[in-house]
């Protein structure tokens, strides 16, 4: 199973780590850590020295309930951190998590690799059309609503078979327009609740059917800290636990805040599959 990332093939029978770089001053862990070229640039060595394939820039905070910001300022905080970390990291592949086609076709222009998108199509209906024009990796992600409203459609008759329905329907799209690489999100903590959110661990495997690397973002979130009554500063040893799990039920790539422990992850992981 590989993906096409400008020309760069990219094996994901073995699986691989997406670190995540927020340059937003309100995500729910590391919002406003990375708000100048230093610590933006120091951030992203840090990660690809560790192991990191991808690294995911986002500017638009995606948290239960976070403030929604306009296009403009969006491609103000993102466009300058693509040029920055293609100037000094130009192999480095490089994921933008919007879901505008606006944002994503200006920060392909700049040199961005793949898009990430957390509605999967569903607030732009121009982003197919972007992906398919640029020919990139699509990341659809699992989502309700949008992030200002999605804890209040977590309402489902059948959470697994609705989720594999709306992937479906997206993947017949997609493959019409001739998109080629096609990666799916579930969507952990976005329009779902807490127990649903280990049901869908559970059953993640399901999602195999469909012939499409599947990526988990699971880092820090409040199912784990919630759960072990603590906090997200807190939850990097959760993190790596239920890592190990969606890593044994099929996850290609692990998208997380803790670039090093997810590499021992998926080292040891990958020792244990082939042994």
């Amino acid at each position: 199973m590989t993906i096409n990332c400008n020309g760069k093939l990219i094996d994901l029978e073995s699986p691989k780590i997406m670190g995540i770089l927020n340059v937003t001053p309100d995500s729910f862990y590391d919002g406003g850590s990375y708000s100048d070229e230093t610590s933006i640039l120091r951030q992203t060595e840090a990660m690809l020295k560790q192991g990191a394939t991808f690294i995911d820039v986002g500017a638009y905070s995606s948290r239960p309930g976070a403030d929604d910001i306009s296009e403009e300022e969006e491609l103000q905080r993102i466009e300058p951190v693509i040029a920055l970390l293609r100037k000094n990291f130009p192999n480095s592949l490089i994921s933008v998590d919007t879901f505008r086609s606006g944002i994503a076709k200006k920060c392909l222009e700049a040199g961005a690799t793949m898009i990430n998108d957390i509605s999967g199509g569903d607030l732009d209906p121009e982003m197919f059309s972007i992906i398919a024009e640029f020919n990139v990796p699509f990341i659809m992600m699992h989502m309700r609503g949008t992030p200002q409203n999605m804890m209040e459609k977590t309402h489902y008759d059948n959470l697994i078979n609705e989720i594999r329905l709306v992937f479906s329907e997206k993947i017949d799209k997609a493959r019409k327009l001739k998109i080629n690489d096609i990666i799916i999100d579930p969507g952990f903590g976005f329009s779902k609740t807490l127990s649903q959110n280990f049901q869908l661990l559970k059953y993640l495997d399901l999602l195999n059917t469909f012939e499409a690397p599947v990526l988990v973002g699971l880092s820090r979130k409040s199912m784990i800290y919630k759960t072990l009554d603590t906090d997200a500063e807190h939850a990097l040893n959760g993190t790596t636990a239920l890592n190990m799990f969606a890593l044994n039920k099929g996850a290609n790539i692990l998208r997380v805040h803790d670039v090093e422990q997810a590499v021992e992850c998926v080292k040891l992981y990958e020792e244990i599959r082939t042994s």
